[in-house]
């Protein structure tokens, strides 16, 4: 694919995340009824999802959790000292988590309902996966130069605390061991996950990908204001923490789906 193509299509993928019946069709997707392979009672659906995230495939993958806390500690360090040579590989990394965000977030396989599956879940992170290999083809970010305001770093906070997801994995009620910085899920996980690699964009706009950042900032403002609702409004007595540590995914998602629309001049590359 030649630049041309590439911009051209880059061009076509910027105005058309941001028309209203794309923001539409991502509200829609949320209403996708979950597979079940026992079936279930639709008056239940809510009930099924939580059942279904609860029994999660990433829970039982504990054994990967370390690696997947390193390999972006690694990789963002590597933007701030390799800049443009890390630019393709980041990418190519951020679209695969969210393919593996995808499979082990929205599949259970249950003795209760067997095999069961969040096809809202599944089908929004693929599209931000497949934004994130576009970003990849289209190398349309400039790490070359490092000269964002030091206001732009308000975000950093949220993100230490999203990636640190200090919470007892048991009681679910706060925990500050440090070794979770290491070793929780955090790293498998698009709620966690999200506010990093959105907060490190939002330091480089205008000079990313306008609409990877729309999309991406989109999904995560979806899920962060559902865990608003669950966590605070639903059950707030068990899970105040949880939504505590959800924020940082609602904030940082709203801040930089504004900046994706905002009517600035972008840089093409």
């Amino acid at each position: 694919m030649t630049g041309e193509n590439i911009e051209r299509n880059q061009a076509k993928l910027d105005a058309l995340t941001k028309k209203w019946w794309f923001f539409l069709i991502f509200i829609c997707i949320q209403f996708f009824p979950p597979f079940v392979s026992k079936g279930y009672d639709v008056s239940k659906t809510g009930e099924i999802m939580g059942y279904i995230l609860e029994n999660a495939v990433i829970y039982s993958l504990d054994i990967l959790y370390p690696i997947f806390k390193i390999i972006p500690i690694i990789l963002i360090i590597s933007i701030f000292l390799f800049k443009e040579r890390a630019r393709i590989l980041f990418s190519i990394y951020i679209a695969i988590s969210y393919v593996l965000f995808a499979i082990l977030q929205s599949f259970a396989f249950t003795e209760q309902y067997g095999p069961a599956i969040i096809t809202g879940n599944l089908t929004m992170f693929l599209i931000v996966a497949a934004f994130w290999f576009w970003k990849a083809i289209a190398q349309e970010n400039d790490f070359s130069t490092h000269e964002q305001q030091i206001q732009k770093y308000w975000v950093v906070p949220l993100v230490f605390l999203a990636f640190w997801m200090p919470m007892n994995p048991g009681t679910l009620t706060p925990d500050f061991n440090p070794i979770y910085f290491l070793t929780n899920n955090a790293g498998l996980t698009f709620c966690m996950m999200t506010p990093v690699y959105l907060a490190i964009l939002t330091l480089y706009y205008p000079k990313v990908n306008i609409a990877t950042l729309r999309v991406t900032s989109l999904a995560g403002t979806i899920i962060g204001l559902y865990n608003l609702l669950l966590n605070f409004f639903m059950n707030p007595n068990v899970l105040w923490w949880n939504g505590v540590l959800h924020l940082p995914l609602l904030i940082i998602s709203i801040y930089a789906l504004i900046l994706s629309l905002h009517k600035r001049a972008i840089r093409r590359f």
